[in-house]
């Protein structure tokens, strides 16, 4: 990034609620910045979707109410996966959309995030030009030009058909038994009617949101229980989403977890089968050497960028490629989408499940994940454990012991103040003591 953003974070703007940034009066400012920067635009329109948090209600009306003071009128849409409103976003050519969501993180948590009217994150520039309008006393419009808020009712209707457009039209879903995770997100009312409606028998887990619970023991990032009842089921397979609906972890019939990576290969290979992959896959620093290898024997490039979807974005528009991924479940496949959509990339390993007529189990043979051990350590103050030469000296040694067999990532969380400390390789006791070793000494270094 050129410039030093203030608020903007890889994705949005995020933290704890009632906790500067995430507290309505800044959220109110927010709202008016952007509806100021944005109303330049033309059509004066902003769709507003959110996850199933207790606090969107909060955020929502502070939006609206900023975004209502610079002139730009608000369509709400209610819960609604990220994917959804920027598909949303470009179908009503709207000056932008807005989501309020904190993803995978836990309910206390929640964030705003922005698409373009061609429902891809904003442009670095627009981020900017926000940031430089609150720094500014907020106004009125004159009472005439004030924005209006209305509510869009079949935007689940829309984003259902739409997803199902995604899926071959010659082919049925009708031999499958699938279990649907929803995290009690904001797929909860929309994923298990596109996978019943393409002709599966569906089984539908974590349907239920409350406002407190979504991605609580359920979703992409915990997949015991879903692990538990395919089995239990007996299904073909599991999808699990993640809060917003922008990450996919899948279970195979035997219960094993099918990560990022793994979905990204399959999806990659299928397209090869079929003729019809354009370039590579872009991955991330985070992305099991095992992929890399894999898609190297079939002969498809891989590059890796940074952590965060929206770096695999630039790197595969540079490239002309379509399929992007993180190990965490992030899939973007732009012959289809815009942004990370977890149901839309479940479809389309679905499609090739069926396709095929080959388990998802099977479907992953011919790539070997490398044990990897990621170890969180917590830091607070603006201190870089990173820079510390002891931590860098551990690094060292991790790396000399595993040799060209794996390898070692330390990153800055985008989302949370975290250090990741991510060891890779083929012996997993030596993989596990190493990570366990480097984030003892970032602990200590602070």
């Amino acid at each position: 990034m050129s410039e030093k953003r203030r608020y903007f974070g890889t994705d949005g703007v995020r933290g704890h609620v009632g906790q500067y940034p995430i507290t309505p009066d800044f959220v109110l400012k927010l709202g008016w910045a952007a509806g100021r920067v944005l109303a330049k635009q033309g059509t004066k329109k902003v769709i507003i979707g959110k996850d199933t948090r207790i606090s969107g209600y909060m955020l929502e009306s502070a939006l609206e109410a900023g975004l209502a003071a610079a002139g730009l009128n608000a369509t709400l849409t209610g819960p609604m996966p990220t994917p959804a409103v920027a598909y949303l976003t470009q179908t009503f050519r709207a000056e932008a959309g807005i989501v309020i969501s904190a993803s995978h993180n836990p309910y206390y948590d929640n964030g705003i995030k922005f698409f373009s009217s061609e429902g891809t994150k904003l442009p670095d520039d627009i981020e900017l030009a926000i940031e430089a309008e609150l720094d500014k006393e907020i106004d009125c419009v004159d009472s005439a030009l004030l924005g209006k808020a209305a509510r869009l009712n079949d935007a689940a209707g829309r984003y259902i058909e739409f997803c199902k457009s995604t899926f071959p039209s010659d082919l049925s879903l009708s031999r499958l038994k699938v279990v649907v995770d929803c995290a009690h997100g904001a797929t909860y009312h929309i994923a298990p009617s596109v996978f019943t409606e393409l002709g599966a028998e569906v089984v539908a887990m974590g349907i239920e949101p409350n406002g407190t619970n979504i991605n609580h023991q359920v979703g992409a990032t915990d997949v015991k229980a879903l692990q538990k009842r395919v089995v239990e089921e007996q299904a073909d397979l599991g999808l699990a989403f993640d809060g917003d609906g922008d990450r996919l972890i899948m279970v195979d019939h035997q219960g094993n977890k099918v990560d990022g990576d793994q979905i990204a290969y399959i999806i990659a290979k299928d397209a090869m089968r079929r003729g019809e992959l354009k370039g590579g896959v872009v991955g991330t620093l985070m992305t099991n050497l095992g992929m890399e290898n894999g898609l190297t024997e079939l002969g498809i490039p891989f590059v890796r960028a940074a952590v965060g979807d929206r770096y695999v974005m630039e790197q595969l528009l540079e490239k002309g490629w379509q399929i992007g991924a993180e190990n965490s479940g992030h899939i973007i496949l732009l012959d289809k989408v815009t942004t990370g959509d977890a149901i839309v990339a479940a479809l389309q390993v679905l499609a090739s499940v069926v396709d095929s007529e080959t388990s998802l189990e099977q479907l992953t043979q011919g790539m070997t994940l490398y044990p990897q051990v990621l170890e969180n350590v917590r830091f607070s103050g603006d201190s870089n454990p990173m820079e510390s030469i002891e931590v860098k000296s551990s690094v060292e040694e991790v790396e000399a012991e595993l040799g060209s067999k794996g390898r070692v990532l330390l990153r800055k969380s985008g989302t949370e103040p975290l250090i990741r400390v991510m060891v890779e390789g083929e012996d997993t006791a030596l993989v596990q003591a190493s990570a366990l070793k480097i984030a003892e000494v970032v602990k200590a270094s602070f």
